[in-house]
């Protein structure tokens, strides 16, 4: 297993697959925005694989595929299928804002992705139109329905809160998430980049206070997943909520991931700069055993917290640049 110099097991990785999003969200990609990867820089399937397998060998049991919006890369379930059926990998799991998962939902089941993450910030039309920069919302549902029936479990809906913006929002979308059975999370925007900081990220304390009231919500010890919510449950147990905290209440001393981006780059914390590139080891002729080396010196270089809250102005990649 691997363990970082504060004793975090380091057993979760997040793999984007593309910078790329047919979205341009407010907290995100800011409009207009032409400063993506080139594609002779992304890694290649080939090159994923073995760098998985590389993470598995070493104790990672779970890998979630990310982006920028992952869909966008072409052939994405052949790949899932590739390292699904990696010895190791215990979960395969997909964050998506599911405008085109309506067409790929099978596939990815098929491949052994076996739950799903889908960013949905309202239930209005016009408030998801001015945080994405499109009419999104009926690509989005449909995309969700379409995961249910393809056999996801759990579905997992992300909504970042943003005071002013969406805060109105937040009983719909509890109310639409136990009519389904969707698990809801609430995050509070993070100041990755200039819109990150631009956003305006709403405290999450008050808001679980009124949930707990509003609708008979209670504490929930099980986890749901490898992630740093933590849960409420509807009193009949069948549908949770959930709350991430970076600003409020931060969760780094439980920390369990790294992200590795598309071009390559480990990122060992989204708040802070540490980072390895794998890159030019895959491409030098490194060994296995050389890749492996790299990734343990990689994880002793993992912080112990973000800083957020104390330098909010500190990181200057966008969200889409490190991996969701």
């Amino acid at each position: 297993m691997l363990r970082d110099r504060y004793g975090r097991s380091i057993e979760y990785l997040r793999l984007s697959v593309t910078d790329r999003c047919d979205l341009r969200c407010s907290y995100c990609i800011p409009k207009g925005f032409k400063g993506f990867e080139e594609p002779a820089h992304w890694l290649t399937f080939d090159e994923i694989e073995r760098l998985v397998a590389a993470f598995a060998r070493l104790g990672t049991r779970r890998l979630r595929l990310t982006g920028g919006e992952p869909l966008l890369r072409r052939h994405l379930a052949e790949l899932a299928g590739r390292l699904s059926s990696l010895p190791g990998i215990d979960d395969l799991s997909l964050s998506t804002n599911a405008t085109r998962l309506a067409h790929h939902a099978d596939a990815l089941r098929a491949a052994g992705v076996s739950r799903i993450n889908v960013s949905l910030d309202s239930l209005d039309r016009a408030c998801m139109q001015q945080i994405t920069g499109r009419d999104s919302l009926g690509m989005i549902l449909d995309g969700i329905m379409a995961g249910k029936a393809a056999g996801f479990d759990p579905i997992k809906i992300n909504m970042v809160a943003l005071r002013g913006v969406n805060e109105y929002q937040i009983d719909a979308m509890v109310a639409f998430c136990i009519e389904h059975q969707f698990v809801l999370r609430l995050i509070e925007a993070m100041p990755m980049g200039a819109t990150g900081r631009d956003a305006t990220w709403l405290d999450l304390g008050p808001i679980e206070r009124h949930l707990r009231r509003h609708f008979g919500l209670v504490h929930q010890s099980a986890t749901l997943g490898g992630g740093p919510a933590r849960y409420l449950a509807t009193p009949d147990g069948r549908t949770s909520v959930g709350f991430i905290t970076p600003m409020s209440q931060h969760f780094c001393a439980d920390c369990n991931r790294v992200r590795l981006s598309v071009d390559g780059t480990l990122y060992l914390c989204l708040g802070q700069e540490d980072k390895v590139e794998l890159r030019p080891l895959l491409r030098g002729g490194a060994s296995d055993a050389e890749l492996e080396q790299a990734i343990r010196a990689a994880i002793e270089l993992k912080p112990e917290k973000h800083e957020f809250r104390e330098q909010p102005d500190k990181i200057i990649r966008f969200m889409s640049q490190t991996g969701g």
